[in-house]
């Protein structure tokens, strides 16, 4: 997500921000702006160059604006669940975009529908313009709190108005979500690799629990829960995030070369060369021939106009991906024995074919690393790993995702050494959310995981 207020040039600016941010999101796009007025809005499937033109800037006129970029969970795709949503209504109009999971929202739609609320999309998005529009006919800093402590999970909400931005995180702090500033305006992103690219100073983390009310007389803070111990997901330092942002005041590059290091640490090998799988791995292999005195080499070479294949809606999808996305350099790899860092292992599609790639290019042993622990619990916060049937860690063994995947050996960094990596300051950071590793789930009850699984 990316928002801004107060410049005159919101929707393009937004625009900038959004194309920083598309690893996270290769689905579709939208913007909506507002000049004070109205709410204009344009949106479509596909990448952020592809659903943006000159000619829509000139529509999307105004000093506010509010962008999303769309990744598919759960089969929510096609155009009506790209965001932002646009709801108009005689009291004013509200665009939302939103990032994560709201757990209990099965129950909260039912409540709704009972009511007479009739929903066009599956996004939790739609969802808090009901809530909203329950407790009055205006969004108010209070009809917004009443909405927010009714959902239960993980979740980051940007909502603009004609007259104002209102930014939203949930108690527990899973997803990020960042505040700067451009000259007198505010920006906010889901990354602050987004404002390094238009040019905008970083100000601080949305606070768990905060509501965030930006406007022409500035910015104003109010809480709408506890604010619980920060777990930021773990994924977002292992996967998602770009290296050259910073989440929770850690460098996202510096952690996973921490991670690397403590990988070579725990799980050393007689081999001669280390290489990393681009790009969300080459910090970590960095790190580990650092640790380990191996010489890294770039290994294999990535296709740089392929997606994301984890982001993938399908998995035949995600195995043409794989095959289109990598090459290995031969001259690198005959003839050596690999030590081949990966940052995770989901499903065991990329590091399968990855491993006999590199085999087929004459290398001697692979042995696979990974930067992460294992992959053995579903994601309830928003990240598409909705079984355990699909997660290759939770039906075999090490041995047997060893042999599944074709490597001489395989080892994964521990949860210990995981947290230790990103956490340095614990009155800052207070940890992460490992739920996807160890089952510790911060938010989930046995109850909503039952009713989370029905949907």
């Amino acid at each position: 997500m990316f928002a801004i207020w107060g410049h005159e040039n919101a929707a393009e600016i937004t625009y900038y921000g959004l194309h920083a941010l598309q690893h996270r999101g290769q689905d579709g796009a939208g913007i909506v702006t507002s000049d004070g007025q109205q709410l204009k809005l344009h949106k479509e499937v596909g990448l952020v160059n592809d659903v943006f033109s000159r000619a829509q800037f000139e529509r999307l006129s105004g000093r506010a604006a509010v962008g999303h970029v769309h990744y598919i969970v759960n089969g929510d795709g096609g155009l009506d669940n790209v965001q932002p949503h646009l709801f108009h209504s005689q009291s004013g109009s509200m665009a939302f975009a939103h990032i994560g999971n709201v757990m209990n929202a099965h129950q909260l739609r039912g409540e709704l529908e009972n009511e007479g609320s009739i929903f066009q999309t599956k996004a939790d998005t739609e969802l808090l313009a009901h809530l909203i529009k329950r407790n009055g006919n205006a969004i108010t800093v209070a009809s917004l709190a009443d909405a927010l402590e009714k959902m239960i999970g993980a979740y980051a909400f940007i909502v603009l108005s004609e007259e104002r931005l209102y930014v939203a995180l949930d108690p527990h702090g899973i997803r990020p979500l960042s505040i700067g500033r451009l000259g007198e305006g505010y920006v906010v992103a889901s990354e602050t690799c987004a404002f390094d690219i238009i040019g905008a100073t970083f100000e601080r983390e949305v606070l768990p629990g905060e509501i965030l009310t930006i406007s022409d007389e500035g910015i104003e803070s109010n809480r709408f829960a506890i604010r619980e111990q920060r777990k930021l997901c773990g994924m977002e330092y292992v996967y998602f995030s770009r290296p050259d942002s910073n989440l929770n005041y850690v460098n996202v590059h510096a952690s996973r070369k921490r991670m690397g290091m403590e990988l070579a640490k725990e799980a050393p090998v007689n081999a001669d060369v280390v290489t990393g799988v681009p790009d969300s791995s080459i910090s970590a292999a960095i790190g580990y021939a650092e640790q380990s005195g191996l010489p890294y080499e770039m290994g294999l070479i990535k296709n740089r106009y392929v997606g994301r294949t984890f982001i993938k809606p399908s998995q035949t999808l995600r195995e043409q991906g794989v095959k289109m996305k990598l090459s290995p350099l031969h001259s690198i790899v005959e003839g050596k024995r690999i030590v081949m860092i990966d940052d995770s292992i989901v499903r065991g599609t990329t590091s399968m074919r990855i491993v006999r790639m590199l085999k087929e290019a004459g290398a001697l042993e692979v042995h696979v690393r990974i930067a992460s622990p294992a992959v053995k619990n579903p994601c309830y916060y928003g990240i598409d790993m909705s079984t355990k049937q699909e997660l290759i860690a939770a039906n075999y063994s090490l041995e047997g995702v060893c042999k599944k995947i074709g490597a001489d050996s395989l080892a994964y960094l521990s949860p210990e050494c995981l947290e230790r990596a990103i956490v340095k300051d614990r009155t800052i950071h207070q940890g992460v959310c490992t739920a996807c590793f160890t089952g510790n789930y911060p938010v989930v009850e046995k109850q909503l995981q039952t009713t989370w699984k029905q949907q």
